[in-house]
Order: structure tokens, then sequence, then C-alpha cells
């Protein structure tokens, strides 16, 4: 259940997850390694344009954003709005991306989510999803505290048992 928004909760902001542009770089590539084969070649070959176009158009196309309302999906040739209150959880594979299991028993596919986006989608969401690294942090910051803690009281200990004197000396509540 997510939390209860007030007048001083932001908003969340919505996220796009996206395959990154530099990704265009390697289809220029594609693009004049081929222009060697389809420059000499019959003027039929140069059908072999489409596959730059095909992967460029691929690439800037599917993405999915996360914002307070759902899951919007885009894919190559489709998109999809799924609300929050249809997703049951997440499925993430161990190549590939992530299927948001919905209430229906159905999956859908999120282009681009993989588990390293858990804290974009966490954040998006507005408390819907929880961010298992940010919990893995407070575990870990709160047990640093708990030895921490341990160890300042095992010094006082020690310090009480060699200068007694100097322990009551220390110590307001003593009188």
């Amino acid at each position: 259940m997510p939390p209860s928004p007030s007048s001083h909760t932001a908003e969340p902001a919505p996220q796009s997850i996206h395959i990154s542009k530099l990704g265009l770089l390697g289809v220029f590539l594609l693009a004049f390694g081929l222009s060697f084969v389809i420059f000499p070649s019959p003027p039929w070959v140069s059908v072999l344009w489409l596959v730059p176009v095909a992967v460029a158009y691929w690439m800037l196309r599917v993405r999915t954003v996360v914002d307070a309302e759902g899951l919007h999906v885009r894919r190559t040739f489709s998109s999809e709005t799924i609300g929050w209150d249809r997703v049951t959880g997440f499925r993430f594979p161990k190549n590939g991306w992530a299927h948001a299991e919905l209430t229906d028993g159905t999956e859908r596919t999120l282009p681009v989510v993989t588990f390293g986006r858990l804290p974009q989608i966490a954040e998006a969401s507005g408390g819907r999803i929880t961010d298992p690294y940010a919990v893995a942090d407070r575990v870990e910051r709160e047990r640093r505290e708990q030895e921490r803690t341990e160890k300042d009281a095992a010094v006082t200990e020690r310090t009480a048992a060699t200068d007694p004197d100097r322990a009551t000396e220390s110590d307001p509540d003593a009188d």
C-alpha cells in the first residue's frame, strides 16, 4: 500500500527507461559498413539501408515510462498503459527484460527494464514498489550503528573496570 500523500510530499517524477542514445553510434557504424556493400552492388541491394533504419527506429521507439498512475509501455508497433491496480508484481528473468505480472494472471514484458532499474521504478511509483537496494542500505546502516553502540559500551565498561574514579567523574548520573 503506498503512503498517504500530504501537502509537503513531492509528487514522484515520471521515469523514462529507454535504450541509450549512444547506441545510435552503432547504428551509424552499421550503415557505414553497409555502404561498402551497397554502393558497388546492383540497385536492388540498396534495400539493405532498411536494416540500420529499422534498428534506429526500434532503439528510439521502445521504452517503459513509470509514473504515479502506472506503467506506459511502448513496443516497436504498439503501446499500452498498465495501471498500478492491475500490477501484482514483477518477474526478472536471468536474461531479458522484466515482466509485469497482472491481476488477470497474464504477464506483460516491460521493454528495457532490468533488475538494476528498480530504484528508478521505486522512485517513480510513489511507494508502490520498494527499492531493494535502499532496504539493504538501511539494514547495513542499522547494523553498523548497532556495532558502534556495542563498541562504545564495551569501551565504557573497560574504562570503568580499569579506572573506577575516572568512570564516575565522567558519569553525570553518579551523584
